[in-house]
């Protein structure tokens, strides 16, 4: 029988990149997009460039995943945010590797490009940045680490030097709120495990943070694009530190104080 593969898409407001996504994913057999109830244009885009849309409440990235791989009948998954494309090179490479896999093979691994400011990023700690991407649904475990996950293979891997686009941002704003949204996640899991945050713990974190993108990771390489990023990643260790204890913001209020 022939070996059959589906791109797949967790999307939620994803209207801004999701047509360059699915239109890079039509090598596959089908594409299936799960969608946490968006708001904005996804799911009409998804259905009309031929997706299978089903919406399926947000409870975290692992029970997402577990719920989409319920809905895929194919021997092999091709897995991409709803901010990446994939490229002509990797498609080429992803056909072919398929094509000659072993019966062990549980995927292969892709490298990733990041497009920041005004460049796609190759230093920073940002490139090559290397993901199971192409894989054997029954083959893999996703894994959760704060507000990030990971797919962790149950068998022998490869890689495939060809790349995903990623366009993960769209302005300052948008960036911010994702700081604003990753610090509060992380501090709640620090919070969560026991561990001790506060003002001296939030100043060292965000300065090794920087010292570590913009030196060591060779951010300075990167421009204006490197240091905005050293920058706002200083910003987001500071803030996941300092919340870990919440305060008392005010409460209780005594006016004469």
């Amino acid at each position: 029988m022939a070996t059959t593969t589906t791109g797949l898409i967790l999307t939620y407001n994803g209207e801004a990149t999701l047509k360059q996504c699915i239109e890079s994913l039509h090598f596959c057999d089908s594409v299936v997009v799960i969608d946490s109830f968006s708001t904005d244009k996804t799911v009409a885009i998804a259905e009309n460039l031929g997706a299978t849309v089903i919406q399926n409440a947000w409870n975290g990235p692992a029970a997402q995943f577990t719920f989409a791989f319920s809905q895929i009948n194919a021997d092999w998954v091709v897995s991409l945010d709803q901010d990446e494309v994939c490229t002509s090179s990797l498609k080429a490479k992803i056909v072919e590797a398929i094509a000659n896999a072993p019966q062990d093979t549980a995927g292969y691994y892709t490298k990733r490009k990041s497009w920041y400011y005004n460049r796609f990023m190759k230093h920073s700690g940002w490139y090559p940045d290397w993901l199971l991407r192409v894989f054997r649904p029954e083959k893999l475990e996703v894994k959760v680490s704060g507000a990030h996950y990971s797919f962790h293979p149950k068998g022998k891997t490869e890689k495939l030097d060809a790349e995903i686009l990623h366009y993960p941002y769209m302005s300052f704003s948008q960036h911010l709120q994702k700081i604003d949204s990753y610090a509060q996640q992380g501090a709640d899991d620090l919070r969560a495990k026991g561990k001790k945050g506060g003002l001296g713990k939030g100043i060292t974190h965000g300065t090794m943070r920087f010292i570590k993108l913009y030196f060591i990771k060779l951010g300075f390489l990167d421009g204006k694009a490197g240091f905005i990023n050293a920058i706002h990643g200083a910003f987001y260790a500071f803030l996941k530190y300092v919340r870990v204890s919440e305060g008392n913001w005010g409460a209780p209020f005594d006016a004469d104080n």
